[in-house]
């Protein structure tokens, strides 16, 4: 009895051992290998051409996937949720970020944490769902989480991903790419993360130079901020480069990095800095460029418990760093209280010098 008993538990875990032996190279073998730099398309492109001395805006927006509105949590941050609550929530969240995104009138958009069909928001095409509220703007979508399969947590894994970021613009241009950000986390929580990129969209100016857009999503939840360092570092370099040829720089999005100007304890809340958060690191400083943020407006939530007003840690980490060829008009946060997303937009003037 005792032997056939020790056969059938040895059976079970052999069987465990093959069934996540074969999961693990499975998910190895299809992993999302995207190139250095890869030409993303353009739909529905625009005609008009940007001035020198024309007033536009560009606003930056990290959706959370339309999953993440006040009443969510996220077991990455300590939470214990990892799927928006129901598909009724997610279209709810979807309408009420498309008809902001509306009103506002934005020249140009960056979104982060778009949904192409994952589990998380139950298979809504999220770029569709908004190209049906916002007419008149050419897309630039690039994936930067593609996975067949997501097993944690245990007990309501986040399933399949699909999903990028998004830029829309309502002027031409002439080109966009994805540029693939440096590090990974060790085999095999990579395979289970983000591939972290940064969409850049080329727009002629009528005095023969660019403007260069950068749409970016840099690293969470990395120990320490090792690999944000990097990914700093490689934006850097990459910014010398087009600053160098006299072009007009706009670089935007999610920074997941408290921005310099800011201070977090200006935002009541009873929780303690949260360990994911960095500072902006000082050594981090293009030559001549500026920030464009709204210090007196959180642009982002603590998302281990849902949102509660004056409990939740918060900060401003979504903004724009721009050129000193590029003139800041304004900049503004606007508080709308998590009540679509974990994050809050940022909105920001420009002219071109």
């Amino acid at each position: 009895m005792a032997k056939k008993i020790m056969w059938i538990l040895g059976s079970i875990v052999l069987a465990a051992v093959l069934f996540v032996g074969g999961f693990l190279l499975y998910v190895t073998l299809t992993d999302y290998k995207p190139d250095a730099t890869e030409p993303v398309a353009i739909t529905d492109n625009q005609e008009n051409m940007l001035k020198k001395g024309t007033a536009f805006t560009v606003t930056t927006f990290n959706i959370g996937y339309a999953g993440l509105d006040k009443g969510e949590d996220f077991f990455m941050d300590g939470g214990t949720q990892s799927r928006s609550s129901s598909k009724v929530q997610t279209v709810l969240n979807l309408n009420g970020i498309g008809t902001f995104l509306k009103s506002n009138h934005s020249d140009m958009i960056f979104l982060q944490e778009v949904d192409i069909k994952s589990s998380r928001s139950y298979n809504i095409d999220e770029v569709g769902a908004l190209q049906n509220f916002l007419k008149g703007y050419s897309y630039s979508y690039a994936d930067n989480y593609k996975v067949p399969w997501v097993p944690v947590p245990v007990m309501q894994p986040m399933g399949s991903t699909h999903s990028g970021m998004l830029t829309l613009s309502s002027y031409k241009s002439t080109s966009a790419t994805r540029y693939a950000l440096p590090g990974k986390e060790a085999w095999p929580q990579q395979l289970f993360d983000l591939d972290r990129a940064f969409i850049e969209n080329r727009i002629p100016v009528e005095n023969g130079k660019e403007l260069v857009l950068v749409n970016l999503h840099l690293s969470a939840f990395d120990k320490g901020g090792s690999i944000r360092k990097q990914q700093l570092q490689f934006l850097g370099e990459y910014i010398k480069k087009e600053a160098e040829k006299g072009n007009y720089l706009i670089v935007g999005g999610d920074w997941n990095h408290s921005l310099p100007g800011t201070d977090p304890k200006a935002f009541k809340a009873t929780q303690d800095w949260p360990e994911w958060l960095q500072p902006f690191p000082e050594s981090f400083k293009p030559e001549g460029f500026q920030w464009a943020v709204d210090k007196n407006t959180p642009s982002v939530r603590t998302v281990d418990v849902a949102y509660q007003e004056g409990v939740n840690f918060r900060a401003v980490i979504d903004g724009f760093l721009v050129s000193t060829n590029v003139e800041i008009m304004k900049a503004e946060g606007h508080d709308l209280k998590h009540e679509h997303s974990d994050h809050n937009p940022v909105t920001a003037q420009f002219k071109l010098k």
